[in-house]
């Protein structure tokens, strides 16, 4: 009895190639034999019977596959001291700049105003009335005013200035912060003023020669 294999008959005829599939047989039987002239049959094992096709999946790679990009990662900030969490918790005191300084003219009107301001500083009395009013009698408004027909001037320290003050007065109530000289209007008014109350009370209180 013949296995089960499955023979194939392949017969050339001339230049034309048959296959004939045939059943029985040995599984490693081949057969030649010469049909005919020029006619040859082989017989040789026919392949098991074909299974339906599969697929086989294909390896994975990473050519195309989408790439995994890791989340960045934020650095770690330290959180700052109790006292600067404080501080910034606190409201901002904004403090204002400091005024710019007056600026006064160089006129009898901003002498006399650059004067008070000097004196209130040094708490010295005096007011714009009786300062004006003491130097229109003694100088008319004149800061290079000179008495020469005095007293005062025949001991020979004659009166200057607008207060027509005299050198030793000058020098002994001349203001700091005031420049040392009896002809600038400024220093003339602040020195007579300071003389003016230590010995009156106040500019205010003159109404003569004094």
């Amino acid at each position: 009895m013949f296995a089960s294999s499955k023979l194939l008959l392949r017969a050339r005829v001339g230049a034309t190639r048959t296959h004939v599939r045939i059943v029985g047989g040995a599984a490693t039987l081949a057969i030649a034999a010469t049909i005919t002239a020029g006619a040859i049959v082989t017989a040789e094992p026919a392949s098991a019977e074909q299974p339906a096709a599969t697929t086989t999946p294909a390896p994975a790679t990473t050519e195309n596959a989408p790439v995994s990009v890791p989340a960045p990662v934020s650095p770690v900030v330290p959180s700052p001291p109790a006292a600067v969490q404080n501080a910034a918790r606190e409201p901002v005191v904004v403090v204002p700049a400091p005024p710019p300084p007056p600026v006064y003219e160089d006129n009898l009107d901003g002498w006399i105003r650059q004067s008070l301001d000097i004196l209130a500083a040094n708490n010295i009395p005096a007011s714009y009335d009786g300062i004006m009013r003491n130097v229109m009698r003694e100088s008319t408004g004149n800061p290079q005013a000179i008495n020469l027909y005095d007293s005062n001037a025949a001991a020979g320290i004659p009166s200057k200035g607008l207060l027509q003050v005299i050198d030793p007065t000058f020098a002994a109530y001349h203001v700091e912060g005031t420049a040392f000289d009896i002809w600038n209007p400024v220093s003339n008014i602040v020195a007579a003023c300071n003389y003016a109350a230590h010995s009156y009370g106040s500019m205010d209180n003159v109404n003569s020669a004094y």
